[in-house]
């Protein structure tokens, strides 16, 4: 008799705690970039809540709003691939987001495609702007940069655990000037 209430009792518990770990959504998500095209294995709250952050996330690059890092972003996330120089964990991608936005400060990226399976969502992000700014020795002319970048999370409770990453740095090299076409 009471087998049932009791089980949709501890049901509505254990999603509820792990609902506490992941980041609460907030007004500001609406405003999230949306994927040209996605894939999502399958509607459960593991899925979305993976897939909201990896927005969130998306949605750092596009504004550098460190809210949605920090929203994105586990306390102990780490980059798989981290670039020589950058910093480990959360300070890494803020770090990297300020010094790009300094070289090019109408920065926006979309999501062009998003495959989310399991723990793992994969993103081929699309970069644009206009190199107006300093990168390093280098003082923009009005350069547009047009790039893309392709991203793996790995995912839990709600937020990026793990990154790896690739940019088309060849790309973006030759459009800043950095390296003969």
């Amino acid at each position: 008799m009471f087998a049932k209430p009791l089980a949709l009792i501890a049901a509505v518990a254990l999603l509820a705690a792990s609902a506490a770990n992941a980041a609460p959504a907030t007004d500001a998500d609406a405003d999230l970039p949306v994927p040209q095209r996605h894939f999502v294995d399958r509607n459960d709250a593991r899925s979305r809540a993976a897939v909201l952050a990896a927005r969130r996330y998306a949605a750092f690059w596009n504004t550098g709003d460190a809210a949605y890092a920090h929203a994105a972003l586990a306390t102990d996330f780490a980059d798989r691939t981290l670039p020589e120089g950058r910093a480990q964990g959360v300070p890494g991608p803020l770090q990297a987001s300020a010094g790009f936005r300094a070289a090019v400060p109408d920065l926006k990226v979309e999501i062009a495609d998003l495959v989310a399976a399991g723990d793992r969502v994969a993103l081929r992000l699309h970069f644009t702007g206009t190199f107006t700014g300093r990168y390093g020795e280098v003082q923009g002319r009005g350069q547009r940069v047009d790039f893309q970048a392709f991203d793996l999370y790995r995912v839990e409770n709600g937020r990026i655990q793990e990154n790896w990453h690739l940019e088309d740095n060849l790309s973006l090299q030759r459009q800043l000037g950095l390296l003969g076409r």
